[in-house]
């Protein structure tokens, strides 16, 4: 799992593929490691999470950390296609970076054994994607 801004990559956490989304969002919200100023009335800060987090629990917990959730809810995007013509799903900003990971073949399928050395191999494949993003690379 993992949290970013504007497009790019900025915490991660790593664990089995079988556990639930929302069971690792309070360790992916604490791996940030830039400090973000303090929410107020007037700059509000937004969470957009998809239909894996639409849990009382995570909306919970995403208060607890000061954010305002964007939690898409179970069936609404099918029921809008229904009722709108031409509506289109909102593709999160979280799944395009998953597109991204996906490029890498060594993170696509998890050969390390050991967390600490696929966790190594994230922040590699984060900072070459950083990099592009920024427009460095030509």
């Amino acid at each position: 799992m993992l949290t970013e801004a504007s497009g790019v990559p900025v915490g991660v956490a790593v664990d089995g593929a079988n556990r639930n989304d929302h069971k690792m969002l309070a360790a992916t919200v604490e791996s940030i490691p830039i400090t973000r100023p303090a929410p107020s009335r007037r700059r509000p800060q937004g969470l957009c999470l998809d239909k894996g987090y639409d849990y009382d629990e995570a909306r919970d917990l995403v208060q607890a950390f000061g954010y305002t959730a964007h939690i898409r809810a179970r069936g609404e995007e099918a029921q809008a296609i229904k009722r709108e013509a031409g509506f289109r799903a909102r593709r999160w900003v979280v799944e395009r970076t998953h597109s991204w990971l996906n490029r890498f073949r060594r993170v696509l399928v998890r050969w390390e054994k050991k967390a600490a050395n696929y966790l190594a191999l994230l922040h590699l494949v984060f900072a070459v994607i950083t990099y592009r993003c920024a427009g460095l690379s030509g």
